[in-house]
């Protein structure tokens, strides 16, 4: 009887030296893309930010206020998801490619094999399991406290900042875990036919190689995002584009 082959993982090469010069590199070929298609990377930017107005006016509606931090620290978690399209329209830019709406939309679909719709739910749970560990620091550092979660008072005490300071390490560190996941898997699935797990694998392994580079990286993008979400979330239609085109660029630094 024929024993099954061992799965293997592809053999696609993953550099190991990167440095600061790339990431200024992959900065200017972003702007470069947003200002040749403006439209598109306004386009997607759009939902990222009716969706963040939409969190936003449903907790303060509901007295819930002080839930806007999580919120707000977790939303970048779904950045790279957004971002599908721009490496579409980075990819074909790249390649000389006609750029059309129905190409670019179609690479949300992936391949026609679910590989992209994997990741989009891995990064789904991940959000809302953020969103329920906030809850649950919350409720360990204020439980006997007597303030409410709907008053900004609870930062004036002991309690409040140390549930403060353990929640925004914990939401850092699974900032970087999802970042660590998707930074180089996103637009490798868009690029090459290949499955969720070795997309994933590669874009581990790419930080692994280049910690430095790939951290100064992920701190650029969660500062420029919170930065762009402070005048109304409208500081992303262009800040969220540049990010996603030059991640493409950082992709094909990475992978060639």
């Amino acid at each position: 009887m024929n024993q099954p082959e061992p799965f293997q993982i592809p053999q696609i090469p993953v550099a190991n030296d990167l440095t600061l010069a790339d990431l200024r590199n992959a900065l200017g070929k972003g702007w470069a893309d947003y200002k040749a298609q403006p439209l598109f990377g306004m386009f997607f930017a759009a939902f990222y930010i009716a969706g963040g107005l939409a969190l936003s006016w449903l907790l303060a509606t509901r007295g819930s206020s002080i839930w806007l931090i999580p919120a707000a620290s977790g939303f970048p978690l779904i950045a790279p998801f957004t971002a599908v399209g721009l490496y579409e329209v980075s990819r074909r830019r790249e390649a000389g490619l006609p750029l059309s709406w129905g190409a670019v939309l179609g690479a949300l679909r992936g391949r026609g094999d679910d590989q992209l719709l994997m990741i989009g739910g891995f990064v789904f749970v991940g959000f809302t399991f953020w969103m329920i560990l906030a809850h649950g620091i919350f409720a360990i550092f204020m439980a006997t406290s007597g303030v409410g979660g709907e008053s900004l008072a609870l930062f004036q005490t002991s309690a409040g900042l140390g549930m403060l300071a353990v929640g925004t390490l914990t939401g850092a560190l699974m900032a970087f875990l999802f970042y660590a996941v998707t930074v180089i898997s996103l637009p490798l699935l868009v690029d090459k036919d290949i499955d969720f797990l070795t997309a994933i694998i590669k874009s581990l392994r790419a930080v692994q190689l280049n910690q430095m580079v790939m951290v100064l990286w992920a701190l650029t993008i969660g500062a420029a995002l919170f930065a762009a979400m402070v005048p109304a979330f409208l500081g992303l239609l262009v800040v969220l584009p540049v990010l996603g085109h030059a991640t493409w660029h950082l992709y094909r630094r990475v992978v060639g």
